[in-house]
């Protein structure tokens, strides 16, 4: 078997539906960023442990959870409380984790499906794009990367075939802005941090693993002009988002909006570097 660690800030909402879809596993927790609603009840009457650690974030509150969690298993799988498993994926987490050819491995990827408005929306959501969620507790770490997280670098992962579900609407459009707000003023502060000399960025963009040419592909388009109008042309014609019907409509607005306020935050920011006196 294997471990399953939620991490939760008041989703009384969401909890119960992502508590569900963990059933036939032995030992879920939950980590709470210090909720004020029923999440912790919720949990508790589900038969979860509850830990509670202020969240700095992503990457250091899953961190923390490999530290400080006694979990009853070394393998462990990281879900958000928007999202669900299948019984299909359950099984092949069990799988892995028995298997003796996983203690090669520090981690594997797992492919969300991302939902909008009750549909999947693959095309505009690039799916599969690739989540370091079902990893080893002790070998595992993450980083943090924008405002989420990935594996730290050199570690030895596989991908997964079964798909996770992500509930992108379990939240209101403009609950939906408002955190992109805040995600865009992390990731251009990211950006601004750790940009890459551009011979190495060119490397990624035009090497062998598509991971990485993905990762390239997405700081580079920091450097671009118009970045809403271009990812909305990128998701809805050129990833084919059309055929995603109206929720793929919308949430290609959403992510025009969200490109559009990284760059007010990157211009701010690099504007204040530029005014601030030569050491």
């Amino acid at each position: 078997m294997f471990s399953i660690v939620i991490l939760t800030l008041n989703e009384e909402q969401n909890l119960p539906a992502c508590l569900a879809s963990t059933a036939g596993c032995n030992d879920v927790v939950v980590l709470d960023s210090g909720s004020t609603d029923r999440t912790a009840e919720i949990a508790l009457a589900a038969g979860a442990r509850v830990v509670v650690n202020r969240f700095e974030n992503f990457a250091q509150q899953r961190n923390h959870a490999h530290d400080a969690i006694a979990f009853r298993h070394d393998w462990v799988f990281h879900l958000d409380a928007d999202e669900t498993l299948t019984p299909a994926l359950v099984a092949e987490c069990a799988a892995r984790a028995a298997s003796p050819e996983t203690d090669k491995l520090d981690g594997f990827f797992a492919a969300p499906r991302m939902m909008f408005r009750g549909r999947w929306i693959p095309h505009c959501t690039d799916y599969p794009a690739w989540q370091a969620r079902f990893v080893h507790t002790r070998r595992f770490r993450f980083v943090q990367a924008g405002h989420g997280q990935r594996e730290a670098p050199g570690l030895r992962m596989e991908r997964l075939k079964q798909a996770y579900f992500h509930n992108l609407s379990s939240q209101g459009e403009d609950e939906i802005r408002a955190k992109h707000a805040r995600y865009a003023r992390a990731e251009a502060t990211a950006f601004m941090t750790a940009r890459r000399p551009a011979r190495l960025l060119w490397q990624a963009l035009f090497g062998r693993d598509p991971l990485a040419r993905r990762r390239a592909m997405k700081e580079a388009s920091y450097h671009l002009p118009a970045r809403g109008a271009l990812r909305f042309a990128y998701q809805y014609f050129l990833r084919r988002g059309f055929l995603d019907g109206a929720p793929g409509f919308a949430y290609c607005r959403l992510l025009a909006d969200y490109e559009q306020a990284i760059s007010r935050e990157i211009r701010h920011l690099q504007a204040s570097v530029d005014k601030a006196p030569a050491p």
